[in-house]
């Protein structure tokens, strides 16, 4: 699913009414009937009071339209215009014109804090007030009247965006967004959406189809790509009948230092787990009897130092290398670094340490190797980018970054990007519960173990960043989110790959499954 921003969404409802060849006005009441049918489904007639708040431009158009329906059904309906400005929509005011067809009831027309009406805890608050095209903060009694929306205990429903926040810019005033506890947002959803700073106001949200022009909507390059099972499936590379270790690649897994090891043994078990044919992992002596026993599948081989890396050679080409989990930030680990980046030219995936190491030596950075992909955590990511005013202003340090130094940059978070150039991939799999420690190091190990079966390094991201995320779901399934451990989350990769074919059991008709 592609993510759109305000100013395409626009172009796309401009180029639909001129194709389909209908009004502005017939599009907009598309859009408010299927919030109306989304409501009636789970309503079913319920005489429950609710309070719809429109604005007085096309976002309060459609809360309306949503009125008028569900008046027209016997809904217990208050309107309420939130009178904000002279100016009003074409469409809001036919819509406003409409509503005395179903009801002597007119709408209330706000004009100040003496005008907020009372609102029990069981009712439904309808928001309609901003929408997608709210091109300034909402100030003076309008942002108190969100405020007082919010303390409210009662189920609020934002129509296509909550009020106050915007589609595809930062943040003004987090005091003036409406909090909504669900979200029906048309034809696709908002880049705020899915950033932290902003996705606290979207807990959850449903796309709604409104019919706007397929050819658009496929043609037309996004502000980022949304990634969910649907779109890994068509990511997996199948497996050759006649395939063999060799097929499938030799991982190298550089990790590891006196207490560190663990990392080592993580990332090498999950480049195993996603698929390699075969892993090595590098370690400093101390790592040498650990690895041999919990992982007998792997091959190791150990620096002449015992406590940390110092050099790193190996007796065969890798098909990909993992490097930095763990490793410290020892001067001859630095000099081990820029070595393995000067001689190897295979796909590489640099973690933790490594990024660490890159920030502080910034010699590293003119000899990052092309296309690679590089895992940082928050903290990893402020060293190696700098310090961000937002969400947005993080996003496009790390768009520069990838594209001056070309390579891919995965920004962890609960929806994790994936970041290539001006692309932006946006994850839906993952859940709180990943938030232990060794979980980034089976991430590179996960990436590493695609990169040596032969996916290129942005394919082998967004890929193993979704794969990652759904083995930590499934575990979170069995266990819940507190009691997970990164080796959970590579013990369901196994579970991840069963699970991303599995076609939804059908209920039967006596509803069991």
């Amino acid at each position: 699913m592609k993510i759109f921003s305000s100013a395409q969404l626009y172009e796309a409802d401009k180029i639909t009414i001129e194709k389909q060849q209908i009004t502005s006005e017939a599009l907009m009441e598309r859009a408010g009937t299927q919030i109306f049918q989304w409501l009636h489904q789970r309503l079913n007639g319920t005489p429950i009071p609710i309070h719809i708040f429109c604005g007085i431009g096309n976002n309060g158009g459609d809360g309306l339209v949503v009125a008028r329906l569900l008046i027209a059904h016997g809904y217990n309906v208050i309107v309420y215009v939130v009178n904000c400005s002279d100016k009003r929509s074409k469409n809001f005011l036919l819509n406003y014109g409409k509503i005395k067809n179903v009801t002597k009831k007119w709408p209330v027309l706000m004009k100040g804090v003496d005008d907020f009406p009372e609102i029990n805890n069981e009712d439904i608050i309808v928001d309609a007030i901003f929408g997608i095209g709210l091109n300034r903060c909402p100030s003076g009694w309008v942002k108190k009247l969100i405020q007082y929306l919010n303390e409210s205990k009662a189920f609020k429903l934002a129509i296509d965006i909550p009020s106050g926040l915007f589609s595809n810019a930062p943040l003004e005033d987090k005091d003036a967004v409406l909090i909504a506890n669900h979200t029906l947002t048309f034809q696709a959803p908002k880049l705020s959406f899915f950033l932290p700073e902003t996705a606290v106001f979207v807990s959850n949200f449903d796309v709604l189809e409104i019919g706007l022009d397929l050819d658009f909507l496929q043609n037309t390059e996004p502000l980022a790509q949304l990634i969910s099972k649907q779109e890994a499936q068509r990511f997996y590379k199948t497996r050759e009948k006649f395939g063999h270790k060799g097929t499938y690649g030799h991982a190298l897994l550089v990790a590891g230092s006196y207490g560190k090891i663990g990392a080592a043994v993580l990332a090498t078990t999950a480049a195993f787990r996603i698929g390699a044919g075969m892993a090595t992992a590098f370690v400093p002596k101390c790592g040498y009897n650990i690895l041999q026993t919990t992982i007998p599948e792997a091959m190791v081989i150990t620096d002449k130092e015992a406590d940390f890396i110092s050099a790193i050679s190996v007796d065969f080409e890798p098909s990909s290398i993992g490097v930095g989990m763990g490793i410290g930030k020892n001067k001859a680990t630095v000099e081990a670094l820029k070595k393995l980046f000067q001689e190897m030219d295979v796909p590489f995936v640099i973690d933790a340490d490594a990024l660490n190491n890159i920030s502080e030596n910034k010699e590293l950075l003119k000899l990052l190797p092309k296309n690679s992909v590089l895992t940082p955590h928050p903290g990893e990511l402020k060293r190696l980018i700098g310090k961000w005013k937002n969400d947005y202003d993080k996003i496009e340090k790390v768009k520069k970054f990838s594209d001056k130094h070309e390579v891919v940059v995965i920004i962890k978070g609960a929806y994790t990007i994936t970041v290539y150039g001006d692309k932006l991939y946006m994850n839906t799999s993952g859940n709180p519960g990943m938030a232990t420690a060794g979980s980034g190091d089976a991430l590179t190990g996960v990436i590493t173990g695609l990169l040596s079966q032969g996916y290129d390094p942005l394919l082998a991201s967004v890929f193993g960043v979704y794969m990652h995320g759904h083995a930590g779901d499934l575990a979170s399934e069995q266990m819940g989110y507190e009691a997970i451990m990164a080796g959970d989350i590579i013990g369901n990769l196994s579970e991840a790959y069963l699970d991303l074919f599995k076609q939804p059991e059908v209920e039967k008709e006596s509803g069991e499954k």
